[in-house]
């Protein structure tokens, strides 16, 4: 079980794979925020934003993590709308629970 609730079909061939390599990514933290975010947003994202994604896919978890957490700053060339979307939906997330 992958934990995903979306499924890939009517995505395009560049979202289908982006959704599985968020549900993929080798630490559990890190298929949760990239999961849970591309489940509501991969359908959304467009042109510069789709770019910044998987520009993010590219970042070793273990930084990923830190800069979702707030334990280390986020470099800007990584702190997109996109990435701050996604930091976001955890934390909104987290105080739900």
């Amino acid at each position: 079980m992958t934990g995903t609730r979306r499924s890939s079909e009517g995505l395009d061939p560049r979202r289908r794979k982006l959704l599985f390599r968020c549900w993929h990514r080798g630490i559990r933290e890190m298929d949760l925020i990239l999961g849970r975010f591309a489940n509501d947003e991969i359908e959304n994202l467009a042109g510069q934003e789709l770019d910044d994604f998987e520009r993010l896919m590219e970042v070793p978890d273990s930084d990923l993590l830190a800069w979702v957490t707030g334990e280390r700053e986020t470099p800007a060339e990584y702190d997109t709308v996109v990435f701050r979307r996604m930091r976001d939906m955890h934390w909104r997330l987290g105080k739900d629970r």
